[in-house]
């Protein structure tokens, strides 16, 4: 995909972001735009990057080692949005800014040994992944186990816990996503009760459904396709 398309998808994402959450009673500025750049090369980066978006998202560490040469020039914010095995910690927490998938306490903990190696990089956002449906294919931790795992991250040094983040099944029918939505925003009010202190990010909602995620209460969106056209393949 073109420059040319990439900023004119850019453009029209941010209109219907605004529309949405004027809808919704709420500012466009309330919502981050995540660029989901998985399987996309560094130039289609560089593209957004020019048309204003400043968020990334990548699924997998070792496809980002191979394209970040092609933009840590760019002051951008890399986020980790995909599965994270525990064996790729240590590299995650040194490239990223945020890991918005964490899933598990001994994966936290790998995460907060690896960011104390970086001196002067500052903690290390992370969003924990909450399995909102029963489907074998998703990661995220269980709703019921969610509080303990939440408490026990809060008491690591070198991450800062930012907030939640879920993928919902893939439906037809938009409305049928809804429920999932609600599901987490109400998780992430409970979690705020019991730790005594807001998290400020709601991460949910991709290309095809963030309109509605918006109206639930998202305060960031994942946007791939609508973005960067189909993925390319390998």
């Amino acid at each position: 995909m073109g420059a040319e398309a990439i900023q004119k998808n850019v453009r029209e994402l941010r209109e219907r972001i605004a529309a949405a959450a004027a809808k919704a009673g709420r500012r466009a500025e309330e919502i981050t735009l995540i660029g989901v750049s998985k399987t996309h090369s560094a130039e289609a980066i560089r593209e957004a990057f020019a048309a204003g978006l400043r968020h990334f998202g990548e699924n997998r560490v070792q496809e980002w080692e191979g394209k970040r040469a092609g933009v840590e020039d760019l002051p951008g914010h890399w986020h980790l949005i995909g599965h994270l095995q525990s064996n790729k910690a240590a590299r995650a927490a040194k490239m990223f800014h945020s890991v918005d998938s964490v899933d598990d306490f001994a994966l936290a903990q790998r995460l907060d040994r690896a960011r104390a190696e970086v001196p002067g990089q500052g903690t290390l956002r992370v969003l924990i992944e909450v399995r909102v449906a029963a489907e074998e294919t998703k990661s995220g931790v269980e709703k019921e186990q969610l509080p303990e795992l939440a408490e026990r991250i809060c008491g690591l040094a070198q991450l800062e816990l930012a907030g939640v983040m879920c993928i919902p099944p893939f439906l037809e029918d938009i409305e049928k996503v809804r429920p999932y939505f609600a599901q987490l925003r109400g998780l992430k009010e409970r979690l705020e009760t019991n730790l005594v202190r807001k998290l400020p990010v709601l991460s949910m909602g991709m290309s095809q459904d963030f309109e509605v995620a918006i109206a639930e209460g998202a305060t960031e969106v994942r946007v791939g396709t609508a973005l960067f056209g189909a993925r390319e393949t390998r």
